[in-house]
């Protein structure tokens, strides 16, 4: 290792900030030795003294607020900041989550992790990128869209809200999750997202393209799935995606793993053989900082090390990784105290009234109105009571990554505040039943008590105690005990459910842990309960004694009142969460019922679904007035929520994500093939109950004057449109002006239209405003399979200006003029198995560890048909296949066109999955001209590519 001169004033060139970023970088890196860069490879990097080096970590969460480090500002969740549509919005509270970062960074001990391992970090892990693809995601409530345009768009802002806009020096450094098509939580560690290329390039990248390209962001998080068979963390993606697009900004992008994810490669993935070959792997594909066994960073430089004595890795890899982490540390301002000017944030930013009034304006934004006949806005002069119903009527929950809220607001108090303005009043009735259970053993009550019993789907249930408040919750010694009066941990014990015991015995229930799957049993000899019965039969039997009548109690305050407003929707840490997919999209049945009795005594019924997803609410829909959806949207929620019911505000947000309805049926969650599976606005078939974009206002806007600049444009060229926009109502309001575009007679398969563009644009009553776009060739083009890349095909498009996916208003033709592509070049070029053009019962899979992809039938058992269309055939004579094949039994590829074999190749045994061999047949009847071509895949086998060749 080369010394490194002191400048002439005896100071380090890596603290002379007049020198370059690089070369400070550069020197600093220089000064360490080889172990003290290995430890730098662990989340907790430790300090050097001798160089006067603080202590870094990785990580901290700030989706929509600093989270886990105390109280703080809580925002709405990150579907609901996206079903803001606003930009401006977003930067801002990206703004406050990343001024509250600095003062936990400078001012509070961390929260996890002791304080000599470094403080609070300013590396925040957040956005997340990911698309809503699959509404029963469990973490759906992360994203912000279904779409890649508009996740990309609000990420950004998000970013550049989070990373400040000083010229040297970041605020926070921002990190998108989760690098790459993670959109399913069961079994998330061993999953495969199959993405052909069509759908890589056009959907899951495009998401992340534009913020990285952008300079945005700093850093991303590969997710704990696989893609094509290859965990994200040793994904060529990320150096030949996310850092060939930063390049241009002149900054490197910091790669992190997501939580014990390294050590998954061996176990449960299996990938490798040993952690030093997996670390070592995951090192090279371009992972920086490994976030694994907690603080305990020996273990994971001892595999680091392992793999260095190995040969494995060498230094310049390491050396890589260090120097991007430092470059980051760098534009923190850690070396720079004096000239970082975020350095100086105190800790009364946290909560401050201006982030306070940021979280009701965020809250207010992002509420959806999903359907009105009349009912909204409620006018508090003319409405003396209003019964607010529900489970989420009166409280506010916090989500696994919200912060602690410092105060809540909730539904029921937020319009208790603004009708008593008015002197009406609020009636809250949660409309929970409570009930008693009596061991049938013993005759105790359990928990000496009585419990208020909700209903959050799937058979899920929690039992608060009527007079603490606090959860009955199953204990470390399988006891049950109330709990807390929050839920909030990694492991959820406190849902149960309550089966009946028998069929003739309706009021004499089991209670069975969702979280273990067993029964409580009772000890006739002590009275203990504990939760140990692995099955019906050994299980206690309970008196159940309905105490209250929640269902009643609700209709009685309905009845009693002028208006009813019922708050249903989810808790944040049940059912669909991390880790946990959601079964369906129904209501739990609980709240339908509760919703449908209130309903049937007072008919002027708004229902308020506070939620992280869709739920189907077709029933609503037919049968009530008023549908209103917000996310928990944090502290504020309830002077939002009111402030749009009684009209003091526009319901300002459009769905970004689509509401199916209970009987469409939705594709398996594991097809990421959003085109042939038919996921999201752009591919799916059936009449949605409600669009993506979709969102109705309290006033009228008119649409008019759609036009374009020129009626036709080349391949690279682009167009300006305009529309006006004019507010015909009697109230200032929001409207999002969507623009989408739409291939007419495409040669692939195109999207039913894909948005290109959105403006938020508020208006006065009578006022009217011209917009004005540009629509570049480049949004209409698609991924072209034949060449590998984007391709804007020449003929017709439509240029579309909607209220919706399924609302247009305005369309105007836009040609595009050039050259049509010719076919496929099939006779001596080497055609990528998966670059298909359709396919069936095909998977595809790993061509080798560190590179490429294959397909192989998904069910062997039957065959996997791939079609190429239009391909040039001339001169064939020979194919070149290349197969890699494990197991014993027949196995053949069938090569067709038109219908008629051209060859039948026995496939030979490889030896292993990544053991690939060429097999050359001829052709039984040479073909001429352009085919579409069929392959079939009979066997379990893999296919990476092949080539058609004339004869030698």
């Amino acid at each position: 290792m080369s010394s490194v001169p002191d400048s002439a004033a005896g100071v380090p060139g890596f603290r002379n900030p007049a020198l370059p970023l690089r070369e400070r970088v550069d020197d600093l890196l220089n000064r360490l030795t080889p172990a003290e860069r290995l430890a730098m490879l662990h989340q907790y990097a430790p300090a050097v003294p001798r160089l006067g080096v603080a202590a870094f970590r990785t990580g901290s969460e700030g989706l929509h607020g600093v989270s886990w480090l105390g109280e703080a500002t809580v925002f709405p969740q990150a579907v609901g900041l996206g079903a803001s549509w606003d930009e401006d919005l977003v930067r801002e509270v990206g703004e406050a989550v990343s001024t509250e970062l600095r003062a936990f960074h400078h001012h509070r001990p961390p929260a996890i992790g002791s304080p000599e391992r470094g403080p609070n970090s300013l590396q925040a892990w957040a956005p997340v990128l990911n698309l809503l693809r699959d509404p029963r995601w469990g973490r759906n409530e992360e994203g912000y869209s279904e779409d890649p345009v508009h996740t990309a768009r609000v990420g950004e802002a998000y970013c550049r809200g989070l990373s400040g806009d000083h010229p040297t020096y970041l605020r926070a450094a921002p990190v998108l999750k989760h690098f790459l098509a993670y959109n399913n939580e069961d079994d998330r560690c061993t999953t495969s997202s199959a993405l052909r290329p069509r759908v890589l390039q056009e959907y899951d990248l495009a998401a992340f393209r534009p913020v990285i390209a952008s300079g945005a962001a700093t850093g991303a998080m590969a997710a704990y799935n696989l893609v094509n068979g290859r965990p994200c963390h040793v994904s060529p993606l990320l150096e030949v995606e996310l850092r060939r697009w930063a390049r241009p900004t002149g900054h490197e992008i910091f790669v992190v793993s997501d939580a014990e994810a390294p050590s998954n490669l061996v176990d449960p993935e299996h990938y490798f053989d040993d952690h030093a070959e997996s670390h070592a792997a995951a090192l090279k594909a371009g992972i920086d900082s490994f976030t694994d066994h907690g603080e305990d960073s020996e273990v994971v430089v001892g595999r680091l090390r392992e793999a260095l004595q190995r040969g494995l890795i060498d230094q310049a890899d390491v050396d890589r990784a260090v120097r991007r982490q430092l470059e980051l540390r760098f534009r923190l301002g850690e070396f720079d105290p004096e000239l970082d000017p975020y350095a100086g944030t105190g800790p009364e930013v946290i909560d401050r009234p201006e982030h306070r009034a940021l979280a009701r304006r965020a809250a207010t934004e992002s509420a959806v109105l999903l359907k009105n006949d009349g009912l909204l806005p409620i006018d508090p002069a003319r409405t003396a009571r209003i019964a607010v119903v529900g489970p989420l009527a009166d409280t506010l929950f916090e989500d696994w990554y919200s912060g602690t809220l410092p105060y809540r607001v909730s539904a029921a108090a937020g319009l208790a505040a603004a009708l008593g303005a008015h002197g009406g009043e609020v009636v809250h009735v949660e409309g929970s039943d409570r009930i008693t259970l009596r061991s049938r053993t013993t005759g105790d009550l359990l928990g000496k008590s009585a419990f208020d019993v909700t209903d959050w789907g799937g058979g899920a249930s929690t039992l608060r105690d009527a007079e603490t408040g606090r959860y009955l919750c199953l204990q470390d010694d399988d006891t049950l005990a109330p709990g807390q009066e929050i839920i909030k941990s990694w492991f959820v014990k406190e849902t149960f459910r309550i089966e009946p015991a028998g069929p003739d015995s309706p009021d004499t229930v089991l209670l069975r842990s969702v979280f273990t799957g067993r029964y409580a049993t009772v000890d006739p000899t002590d009275g203990r309960v504990s939760v140990t019965a692995g099955t019906a039969q050994e299980a206690e039997h309970w008196q159940r004694e309905v105490v209250r009548d929640g269902a009643a109690e609700a209709r009685a305050a309905a009845a009693a009142a002028d208006l009813a407003v019922v708050v249903l929707g989810n808790h944040p840490l049940i059912n669909g969460r991390e880790t946990e997919d959601r079964a369906d999209i129904a209501l739990p049945e609980g709240q339908e019922k509760l919703l449908r009795a209130v309903a049937a005594v007072r008919p002027d019924t708004a229902l308020v679904v506070m939620s992280s997803y869709p739920y189907a609410l077709d029933w609503a829909d037919e049968h009530l007035p008023a549908v209103v959806w917000t996310s928990h949207g944090g502290q504020e929620t309830g002077h939002a929520l009111a402030a749009v019911l009684l009209g003091a505000a526009e319901p300002a947000g459009r769905l970004a994500q689509t509401w199916y309805r209970g009987d469409d049926p939705l594709p398996d969650p594991l097809d990421y093939d959003v085109i042939k599976a038919g996921w999201t606005y752009q591919y799916h078939r059936s009449t949605p109950l409600y669009p993506f974009g979709h969102g109705l206002s309290y006033t009228d806007f008119a649409h008019r004057d759609l036009r374009l600049s020129q009626p036709s444009i080349g391949p690279d060229g682009s167009v300006g449109l305009a529309v006006t926009l004019e507010n015909t109502g009697a109230r200032p309001g929001s409207e999002v002006v969507q623009v989408y575009v739409r291939a007419l007679d495409a040669r692939y398969e195109a999207p039913r239209l894909r948005l290109a563009d959105f403006r938020k644009v508020t208006l006065e009553p009578g006022e009217s405003r011209d917009l004005a776009f540009r629509l570049s060739a480049e949004q209409l083009a698609h991924w072209s399979v034949a060449t590998g890349g984007f391709t804007v095909d020449p003929g017709g498009y439509e240029v579309i200006v909607a209220r919706s996916a399924d609302h247009p208003v305005l369309t105007a033709p836009l040609t595009v003029t050039g050259k049509r592509p010719g076919p496929r070049a099939g006779t001596g070029h080497r055609v990528l198995a998966v670059d298909f053009d359709d396919y069936e019962n095909a998977a595809i899979v790993d061509a080798t560890r560190s590179d490429g992809d294959a397909v192989t039938p998904a069910d062997p058992a039957r065959p996997a048909t791939l079609h190429f269309r239009e391909v040039d055939l001339a001169g064939a004579a020979l194919i070149e296949v290349e197969t890699a094949r494990e197991g014993a039994g027949g196995a053949r590829l069938d090569v067709r066109v038109d219908g008629r074999v051209l060859a039948e190749i026995e496939v030979p045994v490889t030896g292993g999955r990544y053991a690939w061999t060429s097999t050359t047949a001829r052709l039984t009847a040479p073909p001429a001209g352009v085919h579409d071509l069929r392959l079939t895949l009979h066997g379990d086998f893999r296919l990476t590519a092949f080539r058609f060749a004339a004869a030698g």
